[in-house]
């Protein structure tokens, strides 16, 4: 493993508890930075905090992303734990139903839309302007390859991702005249617990469109989110980088 050098920042995971969120907190811990895990589910983000605090400084904050209190709350008790907040990674999300276009459950739509889509603004909303007080930032927002191709039975979670991708660009060309990285990845689907939410009809679809023949592992996400946190990352911004496995090549 290439250490990337984030020497005491304070960095924040949402849904850092598990999957591809834990795998970042503890790439960013190997690197040397202090870790915020922002997460609902406050036993499980609490036993992760507890499973890494030999490697490095990290606490768990229970909070919802969709509610602007709580990233409000969430924010304060991290800055008086951490300091300001140089990296944010927005990483919380669902799957939602895998269900037709024309059958989605509107409450699960708007369920899907809120964490994955509104729970990315509201978090760079809270945050980004700490960040412009310190003169330096960079945030990484977890999109998917389903919002650049749109996956059937997967409508919400698609228009969510494909929100992230122009919400990324929009703020990177905000934040273009500050030191402060905005930027996005999209991975093809990873095997956590999100796949407990989707039908294995849809699963199997997913690894049928990767070239790779397999799905991304946690730690191939890990490794260029840990770049794309970096001071190395000094001149890209609002730009979406392919984790896809070879399925989409633009």
């Amino acid at each position: 493993m290439n250490r990337i050098d984030l020497e005491g920042q304070h960095a924040i995971v949402t849904g850092g508890a598990q999957g591809i969120g834990r795998a970042i907190a503890e790439r960013f811990l190997a690197s040397g930075a202090k870790v915020s895990l922002w997460d609902r589910d406050e036993t499980l983000a609490a036993g992760t905090a507890a499973d890494l605090a030999s490697r490095g400084e990290v606490a768990a904050f229970a909070m919802d992303v969709t509610e602007e209190a709580s990233v409000a709350a969430a924010l304060a008790a991290s800055r008086k734990a951490f300091g300001t907040p140089k990296v944010l990674v927005n990483n919380a999300g669902i799957a939602g139903p895998t269900v037709a276009t024309w059958a989605y459950p509107v409450e699960d739509w708007r369920r899907v839309l809120a964490i994955d889509l509104d729970g990315v603004f509201l978090c760079c909303r809270a945050v980004v302007p700490a960040m412009i007080e310190a003169g330096y930032g960079r945030i990484v927002n977890v999109a998917s390859i389903a919002g650049k191709e749109g996956n059937p039975n997967a409508s919400a979670y698609s228009a969510a991702k494909a929100g992230v991708i122009a919400l990324t660009k929009s703020l990177g060309k905000e934040l273009a005249g500050h030191d402060i990285a905005v930027n996005c990845i999209t991975p093809a689907a990873a095997q956590t617990r999100i796949f407990e939410q989707i039908s294995q009809a849809h699963i199997d679809y997913m690894l049928s469109k990767i070239p790779r023949g397999r799905f991304v592992e946690v730690g191939e996400v890990a490794a260029l989110v840990a770049w794309l946190a970096s001071q190395e990352c000094s001149f890209t911004t609002g730009a979406v980088f392919d984790l896809s496995g070879g399925r989409a090549t633009y």
